[in-house]
């Protein structure tokens, strides 16, 4: 058992409410006290932050500089701050410095300078606007690390959601859906159960597709065609696995008979994940070479600069990756 796991904190696109839920996080003492931290930020937006939420901006780290002790500042720049910068106000300029801190920290994640990255909300509109192919965090964090599958899982107390398929038009979901998919997403959610979070042997359940999971059939094809083989084929590797089960009444009466849950699309995961959590949930990207884990919310642009925002999903995400990083030199 050495240091604590050192983090490494974006905070997202500067017109959301990223910035100013960091450097509340900060001032609270949420960040830094506990253990090392690099935040990447625009520097002149991120003082403004700090100032409005009363904590004092880190000193620079340098490049190359690994998280050492306390919390620093990772600078990063896209050239100069336009005039027409606006809190709330979203741009192809804040969509740049979002997706730059993002590559900085997955970069310094690559060459072992942070242990985890925690990353503040960015807007997809704004990414757009900035060139970026990508359509939110997921896509990029793969790219830069160079591997192509990945899966978004949501972390709350005793509910684990993994989501076979991400950011879809609903249209597009069944021809997305394959018993590859399925199987690749029931993996990566199993390892993660048992190398992050020490289930020796995870219960997964997998939800259908249709209403009353196809109802045999009457309802679509999918469950027979798609998610019975899926499951039959990780039954097969001697996973513990189950499904499928209709979603709309599987998380009032089973979730607890399990330790992680396949939703087949995003709003089928994500509704259920948010009630339940109250806010506190966590997105943990699986299937990358470093640990990330995020907010479950967005950018809220609509109260950005009130200093209403809260921070308790991202002090949940940099708890949860202090637990699932581990100390320093016991990897």
């Amino acid at each position: 058992m050495t240091g604590a796991p050192r983090l490494g904190v974006t905070v997202g696109d500067p017109a959301g409410i990223g910035p100013e839920i960091v450097a509340r996080a900060l001032a609270r003492g949420e960040l830094g006290q506990r253990g090392p931290v690099l935040v990447y930020a625009e520097p002149s937006l991120f003082a403004a932050a700090c100032r409005a939420a009363g904590a004092d901006r880190p000193d620079a780290a340098q490049d190359g500089e690994a998280a050492d002790a306390g919390a620093r500042l990772r600078p990063v720049e896209v050239g100069a701050v336009p005039r027409s910068f606006a809190v709330g106000s979203p741009s192809a300029f804040t969509g740049a410095v979002a997706a730059a801190c993002v590559e900085a920290a997955a970069r310094d994640a690559l060459a072992g300078r942070v242990d985890a990255v925690v990353t503040a909300p960015l807007a997809k509109s704004a990414l757009r606007a900035a060139g970026s192919p990508h359509p939110g965090h997921t896509e990029m964090l793969a790219e830069i690390a160079g591997v192509e599958n990945v899966a978004m899982m949501f972390v709350a107390p005793d509910l684990h959601v993994t989501l076979a398929t991400v950011h879809l038009p609903l249209a597009d979901v069944p021809r997305a859906l394959t018993s590859e998919r399925i199987l690749e997403t029931l993996r990566l959610t199993r390892e993660c159960l048992v190398d992050r979070a020490g289930v020796a042997d995870p219960r997964l359940a997998v939800l259908g597709l249709n209403p009353h999971a196809g109802e045999g059939g009457l309802f679509g094809d999918e469950e027979a065609r798609v998610v019975i083989p899926a499951v039959d084929a990780a039954r097969a590797r001697g996973w513990n696995v189950e499904g499928p089960f209709p979603a709309d009444s599987f998380f009032l009466r089973h979730r607890r008979d399990h330790d992680a849950v396949i939703a087949m699309y995003h709003d089928q995961g994500l509704i259920p994940v948010k009630l339940l959590a109250g806010g506190h949930a966590v997105n943990v990207t699986l299937g990358l070479p470093f640990l990330r884990t995020s907010v479950d919310h967005g950018t809220a642009f609509d109260i950005a600069g009130r200093g209403i925002a809260s921070e308790a999903s991202l002090v949940a995400a940099c708890r949860l990756a202090e637990r699932w990083a581990g100390p320093r030199g016991a990897r």
